[in-house]
């Protein structure tokens, strides 16, 4: 969970909707600077409210009080959240051995240029030879030389 309350009122919020009244009127926290310098004190407060609940009571606590906050998804939970999905922020690339991705698409989507991903970008070594060769200039033995050594695919 993100909990946005940096600012004096919302402090005082949040404060209040973990029970913490002592804390939200306790003069040391009364701006910023002073949250700041007991920044460990305050967070473990809020580690201990927010490791006592689930999520969704944080939540729900939070927008009773008009404290910005938000689940913080792994990578599963955004790959399966419909939210994501009805944007399309995924779209599927082929890769150079014949295998689809799902990637991140591009955004924002504009109507007269979308935007897309066109390769799921090349295999391990597919370019070695012609970097070695063009771009710095390497012999075909100095080339096998490092293959031979594992030191390029």
């Amino acid at each position: 969970m993100i909990i946005g309350a940096n600012g004096d009122s919302l402090f005082k919020r949040l404060m209040n909707a973990m029970g913490r009244a002592d804390l939200a009127e306790d003069p040391r926290f009364a701006e910023n600077s002073g949250r700041c310098k007991h920044q460990e004190l305050l967070d473990q407060a809020i580690i201990e409210w927010t490791s006592s609940n689930d999520a969704s009571e944080v939540q729900a606590a939070c927008k009773a009080a008009a404290v910005p906050c938000g689940p913080i998804f792994s990578i599963k939970e955004i790959m399966d959240d419909e939210h994501f999905q009805s944007r399309k922020c995924f779209e599927e690339v082929e890769l150079s051995h014949g295998g689809h991705l799902k990637v991140p698409a591009i955004g924002p989507k504009l109507s007269w240029s979308p935007g897309r991903t066109d390769s799921g970008g090349p295999s391990i070594g597919q370019h070695s030879d012609e970097v070695l060769r063009e771009k710095l200039q390497f012999s075909e033995d100095e080339i096998s030389a490092l293959r031979n050594d594992r030191v390029i695919a």
